[in-house]
Parts: C-alpha cells; sequence; structure tokens
C-alpha cells in the first residue's frame, strides 16, 4: 500500500470514527476511573496476565480520537504540539487486541463500576478499523462470502438441501419450505449445518411434536451476521435485509434465531437499527420459543439423563438478552443430575470464541489461551457432559476441552429436547 493510499484509509477510518462517537461513548470515555475491573472480567487478561488486554485500553485509538478532538485539554495539546497522530502503524498494532483478544462478550460491561458499556464501544472501533482497512483476513473473506452467497461459509441452499433430505428420511417427517403465513420462518448458521446438522433433524421433530406452523425460506437460510462480527453496518444491514425481505415475502409473524450467539444479537437487538425501521414480525432465539411451549404444554418428554451435567450460557443469550431461567426450564425435563457452573447466567465467562474469534486463524492460540478460564469453571463441577445452546460456543468447548485432554462430550440442548420427545401416540395427540 503506497503512502497516500495509507493517508486514504486512515482518514476513512478516523472519520467512521467520528460517526460512531455518539453522546454515549463520549461519556464514557469521561467517566472512566482507570479502575481495571474490567480487565478482571476478561478472560484474555485474567489467562495471560498480559495488561494490553485491559478492556478499556483496547479503545485506544478511538479515545485519542475523542481526547483530541471533543476535550477542552485534548484541543489544547494540539494547539501546544503535542498532540499524538493516529496512524496507520498504531490502527496495525491495536487491530489484535480489537479482534483477537475480544469477543463482544460484554462482562466488561457488566462490571464497570460507573456503567461505561466497553462493548459498545468495542463494536463501534471495529467500524473505524474495517473503514481503514484493518481487519483480520479470516473475518474480511466471511463477510465478502456472506455478501455474496448469503453464509459467511459460502454455503449455498443446495448444501442445506441435501440434509433436509437426510432429516426426512430420518424422521420421515416433511422440512416445510417457503411456507407462506407459517407461524414461525426458522433461520439457521452455517456452522449448525456443516458441523451440528442434528440441530434441522431436532427442531423437525420438536415442532412436529408441538404442533408448530414453520418454514424455511431459499431466499434466505442464513442467520449469522458477519457485518456485525467485523463491525461494518453496511454488511449487517444488508444482511438483516435479506431476513426481512424473505420474512415479508412469506408474510411470517415470527421469525426464529437458532443456537447462534451474535447471530440472534444481530437479527433482534441491532437489525432494526441497521436497516433504520422496526420489524413487521417478532424475533425470539430458538430456546425461548422452545421453553413457551413447554410453559404452555406443548412438548411432552419421558425420561431424565442420569449422567452429571453441567451448562455454559452464551453470553449474548445470557448477559446481553437476559434468556437464562428458559434453558433451565428446558433442563428440567430431561436433567436428573445437573449443576450449574458457579459462574453462570448473566455472569458466565464466555468460552473465547464469540465476535468473530472463531473465524480469525491469527487468534487461535489467544482463543485457547481464554479457554482456559472456562476450563477452570468446568473443572470445579467435574460435569460428565456440557450443554449449551451456541454452535460457536459448542465448538469452543469441544476444541478446548480436546486441546486440554478432558473428555466431556459437548451436546445441544434443543437436540437433547427431541431425545426425550414422548411420542405422539402415547402422549395422546391426535
Amino acid at each position: 500500500m503506497t503512502q497516500g493510499a495509507n493517508s486514504f484509509s486512515i482518514q476513512r477510518g478516523l472519520n467512521a470514527w467520528r460517526e460512531e462517537i455518539d453522546a454515549p461513548v463520549a461519556s464514557f470515555f469521561s467517566s472512566c476511573v482507570h479502575c481495571g475491573l474490567c480487565a478482571q472480567a476478561c478472560p484474555f487478561f485474567v489467562e495471560t496476565g498480559d495488561p494490553k488486554y485491559t478492556p478499556i485500553h483496547k479503545l485506544e485509538p478511538m479515545r485519542l480520537l475523542w481526547e483530541q478532538e471533543y476535550t477542552f485539554w485534548g484541543k489544547l495539546k494540539a494547539r501546544l504540539g503535542l498532540k499524538k497522530e493516529i496512524t496507520d502503524a498504531m490502527l496495525e498494532e491495536w487491530e489484535p487486541l480489537l479482534y483477537d483478544s475480544c469477543t463482544m462478550c460484554g462482562r466488561c460491561s457488566l462490571v464497570c463500576p460507573v456503567g461505561n458499556d466497553i462493548h459498545y464501544m468495542i463494536r463501534k472501533a471495529r467500524e473505524g478499523m474495517v473503514a481503514s482497512g484493518h481487519a483480520p483476513e479470516g473475518l474480511v473473506a466471511a463477510s465478502v462470502r456472506a455478501v455474496k452467497t448469503g453464509s459467511p461459509m459460502g454455503l449455498q441452499w443446495k448444501t442445506l438441501e441435501v440434509q433436509i433430505k437426510h432429516v426426512e428420511t430420518a424422521t420421515d417427517l416433511e422440512v416445510p419450505i417457503d411456507k407462506a403465513g407459517a407461524d414461525y420462518l426458522v433461520l439457521l448458521s452455517s456452522m449448525e449445518i456443516i458441523n451440528f446438522p442434528e440441530y434441522l433433524e431436532a427442531i423437525t421433530k420438536i415442532f412436529d411434536h408441538a404442533g408448530v406452523s414453520w418454514t424455511l425460506s431459499r431466499d434466505c437460510f442464513e442467520a449469522t451476521n458477519a457485518g456485525v462480527q467485523i463491525g461494518s453496518k453496511d454488511i449487517g444491514a444488508q444482511l438483516v435485509q435479506r431476513v426481512v425481505d424473505a420474512a415479508e415475502k412469506l408474510g411470517v409473524p415470527n421469525v426464529i434465531s437458532p443456537e447462534c450467539g451474535h447471530a440472534y444479537t444481530g437479527i433482534r437487538w441491532e437489525g432494526p437499527n441497521m436497516i433504520k425501521r422496526a420489524y413487521p414480525f417478532k424475533v425470539f432465539h430458538i430456546i425461548e420459543v422452545l421453553d413457551q411451549l413447554r410453559a404452555e404444554g406443548r412438548i411432552q418428554t419421558e425420561g431424565k439423563e442420569m449422567d452429571r451435567l453441567s451448562m455454559h450460557d452464551p453470553c449474548n443469550l445470557a448477559r446481553k438478552s437476559g434468556v437464562v431461567k428458559q434453558q433451565r426450564s428446558l433442563m428440567d425435563l430431561v436433567a436428573g443430575d445437573f449443576i450449574d457452573l458457579e459462574e453462570h447466567g448473566e455472569y458466565q465467562w464466555c468460552c473465547g470464541a464469540g465476535g468473530g474469534v472463531s473465524s480469525n486463524e491469527r487468534a487461535e492460540e489467544l482463543k485457547l489461551a481464554a479457554f482456559k478460564r472456562k476450563k477452570a469453571q468446568i473443572e470445579q463441577v467435574e460435569p460428565e457432559r456440557m450443554v449449551t445452546m451456541c454452535a460457536t460456543c459448542r465448538t469452543q468447548l469441544e476444541e478446548g476441552l480436546e486441546e486440554f485432554n478432558m473428555d466431556i462430550p459437548v451436546v445441544g440442548l434443543t437436540e437433547m429436547i427431541a431425545d426425550h420427545l414422548v411420542e405422539k401416540e402415547e402422549s395422546g395427540k391426535p
């Protein structure tokens, strides 16, 4: 890249930050008391001990811009020739901090004594990094694939169609496609299609059992939002709009996000802001839907798992969205020996792979280092199996447990519920 190109890219990044520095960001920078509590909430800092992984420190380039252009003392420093330039080299240095060592799990925001939403600022800081050309190759490639094919892994409908045929053969049930007027449009993540195809089979069984009207869409089956992960509102909005278009075309009143963390965050919480209008439908995580069916008496189960089970709460589901009791109510249906991790629910420790880290090959070693915090949690309660409800978390748990030679299988909660369904004729249903 030439010097002129560097200068142009830097200005694009700085302009993006200027747009992102809103009143909340300004107040957060102003009120930070540099106590360091956010560091103690971050698995990347806790497991490495390196101060550069302190969450608020990862925002230093954007903080410098705020100070120099929006504060009295910053402007004074600039007049006195004491201004520290934000250079391409600086952004290159900070890129791994913003992408490799942050999953945007929000635990730092949870513990901040003055209420600073550091996760919110990280999300905005990534906007400037993307605009300046500083983002991991893996996330850039995933974003390109998502825009071109609709899937960050490059999957197309024909791949899912193969899985659908397998499910229909195995269950003797129909997987509805493009069913106008269905109650629910079901979204999937590419990771589930490739790594955990049993998820689609599970919801097919459960929805048939509960009499749920649902459908998949050929126009949009992918829930994962690569724009949210890399930090691009433009890409994020384009991917959200595909979901909205598909839902409106079929006239569905509800959309279900799969067992995937940032997919849920992207479509439920960030989506309306990105496309700048409200949805004509409601969005639910699959666990919310299953728990509602349980509460209505539409899910009947038999038998219980008798081995010792524990649960990992996905950060986007529990901490950011408040979905904590629902998965435990579902576990009560099928678990005879369940124990929570000591810190769970809103206070759960991140698995270390979310926020695009799992798509960033450069972060692999650091990701496994962060997993040691989860490893310590699991060792404390000694489960025979772990249960979760996020495809990214499940993959990280499997990889991390294998890396540290811990023979503990990981299962999805949706599949576990499906395994214990009472047969229709036994439950008294027609």
